[in-house]
């Protein structure tokens, strides 16, 4: 058993983006689902900034062109396995900011949702998402972190 392995087994690591949009879907993961009330550090998924550490990737807004590549680059940086979680309409499907729209490649704003750019494991819909969303759909990938080998 490796020691990536064996760390999981104590711990997982979320790493939190904001891609743009209203910041309203990222101020529930950091005030809600982290604060005493709904304390997602009872099931031991701890927040980091580094990629590095990171298992799961939770992605918030809608995905302005500024943020394509750096979205990329973050995803390419987190060790296999990892899972990928969207929080939110507009990472989901681009909300309010969906008339805006364009293909990656093509002079648009936004390029919703963050599935065509980065794989997604668990989607959590709403404007902004309930905290126990959020709460089930970070949890809800765990099982394929832990079937690494």
């Amino acid at each position: 058993m490796g020691l990536k392995a064996i760390a999981r087994k104590n711990a997982i690591h979320a790493m939190l983006i904001y891609t743009g949009g209203c910041n309203g879907c990222d101020i529930e993961v950091v005030n809600a689902v982290y604060s005493p009330r709904y304390d997602i550090e009872q099931y031991r998924v701890l927040l980091t900034w580094n990629p590095r550490e990171a298992d799961v990737l939770i992605v918030t807004g809608c995905v302005t062109w500024q943020m394509v590549e750096p979205l990329k680059k973050i995803y390419s940086l987190i060790p296999e396995p990892k899972a990928v979680v969207a929080v939110g309409a507009c990472a989901i499907n681009g909300n309010v900011y969906k008339n805006m729209v364009g293909e990656i490649g093509v002079n648009e704003e936004i390029f919703a949702p963050v599935d065509n750019i980065i794989p997604v494991d668990a989607k959590v819909p709403g404007c902004a998402p309930r905290p126990e969303d959020i709460l089930m759909g970070v949890v809800k990938v765990i099982p394929k972190l832990m079937e690494a080998p």
